[in-house]
């Protein structure tokens, strides 16, 4: 107890001048309220990197038809499998990087770099002519947009400790309503000359580019976002470096008496030792139980959508991409609600590690349904559809933000971008096996929808 009266009280009436971080922890100590400017500013720069990662889902059918690399219509759920899996595999490989990048550097500039990335290389998948094109603009993509492993971190550090639940829960609310609004445009502006021929003609950019306008729209976004980060504030305290020319002794004493209560305080904490992240088991094991739901949320993502937009010959449901983005703007108003209203309650009530295991429980029911949801016409379907989409995206988002609270309160805010990293790497692996192990899936449940073991309508989910 005394240790931590220390701690408080030499935090309260100590900062150094020159120090980003050390700013915004003067600027928490002031404010009082619900934080709303901060939270739009993280909702907003979270959800326009987002978008573009399941945006193509809709769409990707045709546009690997278009391409006409596939024999077989049966074999398209191959190749767009591999354009799925691209974005993630490039984010694989540089995931730690744009973390150590955060911890040293800063994670404003990951941000800023991380959303110019979204404008040019979206932007270009959109024009792509071939199949190699649109793989090496996602890869790319993936690769230089690291931003969603520090902005966890961001926004652990943003707020203060009444409100970091809730700034987790805006990133994860941000990713979920991303990955469900991105297909919802995908799927409503995909083919604008055949959709709205009074309007664009075939002849038109948008006419010899199909899936340009989709990508187009949420390019735009991001660039808006992306002049708009460049007023973030930066949390990452950087006064190691230069505190002995910028302070005087005193000031360098108090601050070696306060990193010695820190690491008191790491002691009595129980966390892992620095730079020993990988023996951090509360650490790993979230890190681990993360990337398995990544890598279902994933799969789920792309065959949900070439399911729907497959003919019912094949087990599908015959969507049009216009109505494929209505079921997930449905779904995308449902999740916004309920991580606005009632996951806090929930969070309070339960605690994020029984929230995440409830909901990881009663998915896999809810998945189980979806052969015989195919069955269905009509009305009912439609509502049936609309309604197990809702459940689906809330329950992974549910086991999501708890997991992202359990990783950023197992390590220090100078680990946190590594640690994300880590996080990010892993996850983005299982993420690439995602939409590809997926798309195969997917592919050889079509040529079986008649045989005696696993038929192929049985497998999709």
């Amino acid at each position: 107890m005394a240790v931590e009266e220390q701690k408080e009280a030499l935090l309260k009436r100590h900062y150094y001048e020159n120090c980003p971080g050390c700013k915004v922890e003067k600027l928490k100590e002031s404010q009082g309220g619900l934080p709303i400017r901060e939270l739009f500013s993280i909702w907003i720069v979270v959800l326009c990197n987002a978008l573009p990662i399941s945006s193509l889902f809709p769409f990707l059918y045709f546009m690997i038809r278009d391409f006409h690399v596939a024999e077989r219509e049966e074999d398209i759920g191959y190749y767009a499998g591999y354009v799925g899996c691209s974005l993630m595999l490039g984010r694989a490989l540089t995931s730690v990087l744009w973390g150590v990048v955060a911890d040293r550097y800063g994670r404003k500039p990951v941000i800023i770099t991380g959303t110019i990335a979204v404008v040019i290389f979206n932007t270009l998948f959109g024009l792509s002519v071939n199949f190699w094109m649109a793989f090496a603009m996602r890869f790319l993509l993936g690769s230089l947009n690291g931003l969603y492993g520090p902005i966890k971190a961001y926004a652990t550090e943003l707020f203060r400790e009444e409100y970091q639940a809730l700034g987790v829960s805006t990133v994860s609310t941000a990713w979920g309503i991303g990955l469900i609004i991105g297909p919802a445009l995908g799927g409503y502006l995909a083919q604008p000359a055949e959709k709205f021929p009074s309007i664009f003609s075939k002849e038109s950019v948008f006419g010899r580019f199909p899936y340009f306008l989709p990508c187009l729209t949420i390019s735009f976004f991001a660039l808006v976002v992306c002049v708009v980060s460049c007023w973030l504030p930066e949390t990452l305290h950087m006064h190691h470096a230069n505190s002995e020319l910028d302070e005087p002794r005193e000031d360098v004493e108090t601050a070696s008496l306060e990193a010695g209560v820190k690491c008191k305080m790491q002691n009595v904490k129980g966390k892992a030792p620095k730079k020993s992240l990988l023996r951090n088991w509360p650490l790993m094991s979230a890190i681990i139980a993360y990337c398995v739901f990544s890598l279902h949320d994933m799969a789920y993502s792309e065959i949900f959508s070439l399911w729907a937009v497959s003919p019912r010959q094949y087990g599908g449901l015959s969507y049009t991409t216009e109505d494929v983005g209505t079921v997930l703007s449905i779904s995308g108003a449902g999740l916004l609600i309920f991580q606005t209203c009632l996951y806090p309650y929930m969070d309070r009530l339960l605690g994020p590690i029984l929230v995440a295991r409830i909901c990881g429980a009663l998915s896999l029911p809810l998945l189980s349904s979806y052969p015989f949801i195919a069955m269905l016409t009509g009305l009912s379907l439609s509502i049936v559809l609309n309604c197990a989409s809702v459940v689906k995206n809330v329950l992974s988002l549910s086991v999501f933000t708890g997991l992202f609270l359990l990783q950023n309160k197992a390590v220090d805010q100078d680990q946190r971008g590594a640690a994300n990293g880590i996080a990010m790497t892993a996850m983005s692996l299982f993420k690439a096996a995602g939409p590809a192990g997926g798309g195969t899936l997917f592919s050889w449940a079509q040529k079986r929808q008649d045989a005696a073991f696993l038929p192929g309508k049985k497998i999709f989910m």
